[in-house]
């Protein structure tokens, strides 16, 4: 294999046998290395076969003007994700989260910062992506020096929620958008609404519907039994929570899913907040 392009010490683009453009990884692979010399094909961690000149453009336009040790906090993050979640990503990770962190450092310099407003979603049924957010946190903390807000945390959990390969691709894509239509005819149906106002609240519902339609599928029961808030939710959203009881109803029926009561009351206040 020949070396094209080093981006940095563990990333390179190649020419492989089958004469195909690759973006191979690996520590110190490019360590010294300049474009003709041969690769060190035992050091090769990970192997990316390029799509295309704009996928080769976008990598290296984004490496080459990263420092080596933002390139390495995006590297350790996904290889540290991949064995704690037992899973493989899309190669576009190292592009979005890349891009991501880099002006994420440079906001948190700058002394701003940006509010997911699916912070709470993600630590609620995300712990595992939600806790590799946290511990990034930590590293850039020690690494950087810069203090970063917790919701940045559920911020690089949801590019390695979005990331992750589906192994039903785009069956399982057609499955959960199937799943949010429905869930919505039954919204809609229970308030005689004809349609909705597509606002932020609304765009808030559907995106925590479409995380709820893959646990659906998956068979991922998230959260726990809170009977206390459900109270709560009960006295002061009844008709958001009955709503809610319709679409529990309804993945029971037909998908044999069980709905906590934590999930229940999640989605009553998204839809309270669609009919405020």
């Amino acid at each position: 294999m020949k070396i094209i392009k080093v981006y940095n010490n563990n990333i390179v683009q190649a020419i492989d046998t089958q004469g195909r453009e690759i973006i191979v990884m690996g520590k110190g692979l490019g360590f010294q290395k300049k474009a003709g010399q041969n690769l060190e094909v035992d050091k090769i961690e990970k192997t990316f076969v390029l799509q295309g000149d704009e996928k080769e453009s976008d990598i290296f336009h984004l490496y080459s003007r990263m420092p080596a040790d933002e390139v390495d906090l995006v590297t350790q993050l996904i290889s540290k994700a991949e064995s704690v979640l037992d899973t493989s990503f899309e190669f576009s990770l190292y592009l979005s989260l890349g891009d991501h962190l880099h002006y994420a450092l440079e906001r948190s310099r700058q002394g701003l910062s940006i509010e997911n407003p699916l912070a709470w979603e993600v630590r609620k049924f995300y712990p595992k992506e939600y806790q590799l957010g946290l511990e990034t946190l930590d590293h850039i903390q020690e690494k950087f020096g810069i203090s970063m807000e917790k919701s940045e945390a559920s911020s690089l959990a949801l590019h390695l929620i979005n990331a992750q390969k589906k192994t039903a691709g785009n069956q399982q894509e057609h499955q959960v958008n199937q799943m949010v239509h429905q869930f919505l005819d039954i919204v809609r149906l229970h308030f005689g609404w004809a349609d909705f106002q597509e606002d932020t609240s609304f765009h808030r519902l559907v995106t925590h519907l479409s995380y709820f339609a893959q646990r659906v599928l998956q068979g991922q029961v998230a959260g726990r039994n809170d009977a206390f808030l459900y109270q709560q939710i009960q006295a002061n959203y009844p008709q958001a929570l009955a709503a809610s009881e319709k679409i529990k109803i309804f993945v029971k029926e037909s998908y044999g899913f069980e709905m906590s009561l934590d999930e229940q009351i999640y989605l009553a206040i998204h839809i309270q907040r669609l009919i405020e």
